[in-house]
């Protein structure tokens, strides 16, 4: 069985998807849509603007979502998934792809997800970090150790096994960081992001987004779309809304996506989208199935 998946924030890079717009008609009229819709030339800084221009959260969050969806619709007859499934941001995109959301709306709550986070991440300081070669409980234990009202830090990314992303107030993440490394953590990487991303500390993001999820219309997708918050498939419109809503406050459970997907007879992944980083975390959570960038 085909699944295909989506990634997140963090895979975008300059140029991205102008050779789809230079030679494919239907994702250049697809990028023109999305300058309408956002009301400024978003492909003007994916294909020729500056690493700096494209960190900026109200371009990298639908840079992504668009590169990401029009690479797949563009695959015509061999876009044909038994599911989908998205790495956070991507699950909007996994949304689109499997007939959920229309292109125009995915797209306007990507934008507004955008910019309801940075506000959130302007409200105080907060960061992530990842941890490497460390049992998942391990790293759950001692989070919740230090973890408490205005101290927060939180598992936020269960990639695969061995690589958690951790979540939180600057200090409370350094003072993680500083114990996991001590408990045998072969890394504790302090991430160059914005804010405390799936964690607590985006309430107030969620709060905003929610009201536009709920404004949306949602349909019955064409397959199940396997969702962060639980990694179990889903097909239910209002079940969709309500783990779509709560993902920006709960953990990335990719690890279980991927492993959820597998069990249910997925044995051939493809990535869609910028970068392979799904790819990669695919292979280390199960080595025998096949995986692969759009081919």
């Amino acid at each position: 069985m085909k699944a295909f998946v989506f990634p997140g924030q963090g895979a975008q890079f300059v140029g991205m998807g102008k050779d789809l717009y230079d030679n494919n008609e239907t994702a250049r009229s697809l990028f023109e849509k999305a300058n309408d819709i956002l009301g400024y030339r978003i492909t003007d800084i994916m294909f020729n603007g500056t690493d700096e221009d494209l960190r900026q959260t109200k371009v990298t969050q639908p840079a992504v979502f668009l590169h990401s969806v029009i690479s797949a619709l563009c695959m015509g007859a061999d876009f044909a998934p038994d599911m989908t499934a998205g790495h956070s941001l991507g699950e909007f995109s996994a949304l689109v792809a499997a007939g959920a959301l229309s292109f125009e709306d995915g797209l306007k709550l990507v934008y507004a997800r955008a910019m309801a986070m940075q506000k959130a991440c302007e409200a105080q300081p907060s960061t992530m970090a990842a941890i490497i070669g460390l049992a998942d409980e391990e790293v759950e234990k001692i989070c919740a150790s230090i973890n408490c009202e205005g101290h927060v830090v939180v598992c936020a990314n269960y990639n695969n096994p061995g690589q958690l992303v951790i979540s939180g107030n600057v200090e409370a993440i350094n003072e993680a960081c500083e114990q996991l490394k001590a408990a045998g953590a072969k890394r504790a990487l302090p991430l160059k992001v914005g804010g405390a991303f799936h964690s607590p500390l985006m309430q107030p993001a969620k709060d905003e987004l929610q009201a536009a999820i709920e404004a949306t219309e949602f349909q019955t997708p064409k397959c199940p779309v396997y969702q962060n918050v639980d990694g179990k498939p889903h097909t239910d419109a209002a079940e969709i809304k309500a783990n779509l809503i709560a993902q920006l406050t709960s953990s990335v459970r990719w690890t279980q996506c991927v492993q959820s997907m597998i069990a249910d007879g997925a044995d051939d992944f493809t990535e869609c989208g910028p970068g392979k980083a799904l790819q990669g975390m695919i292979a280390k959570i199960n080595r025998e199935v096949s995986v692969h960038g759009i081919l």
